[in-house]
């Protein structure tokens, strides 16, 4: 397991995932929380290569911070179809201070253990990572 600044290990399924998706686009997306009794960055959930923005959306909870890491394909204005990895610091307004804390302190050195995010997005709600947000981040 990788260690963490905060403390917060990272569980070597996380790693495994995200090579998954990057390489064999397995997943469209992953969900990633923070375990506070075991110290470690685990994976959450995990969506299939048919699953779209809107069931991404979805799965992130109203209420807890999360990182998700989310594979977005889109066509360029040349007519070449692409790709982008999306890393997403989900902090709800409405989760815990000690959450937001947490998840903040954690961000940066877990980030770095997945190797192929493209671009960030910080998120405290959804208008802030909607589908419009996501393409105009992609070009």
């Amino acid at each position: 397991m990788a260690n963490a600044a905060s403390g917060m290990a990272v569980h070597d399924d996380c790693k495994m995932r995200f090579l998954e998706l990057k390489a064999k686009r397995k997943f469209r997306f992953i969900i990633f929380k923070i375990e506070e009794k075991q110290k470690q960055v685990v994976v959450d959930k995990v969506g299939g290569p048919i699953q779209s923005y809107d069931d991404f959306a979805a799965s992130l909870p109203a209420n807890e911070c999360r990182y998700a890491v989310y594979d977005f394909d889109f066509i360029t204005k040349e007519n070449c179809q692409k790709s982008r990895i999306f890393f997403i610091a989900w902090s709800p307004d409405t989760s815990r201070v000690r959450n937001k804390m947490i998840y903040a302190s954690s961000k940066e050195r877990f980030k770095r253990e997945l190797d192929g995010i493209q671009v960030e997005l910080q998120a405290t709600d959804p208008t802030e990572m909607g589908l419009d947000v996501i393409q105009s981040r992609a070009t």
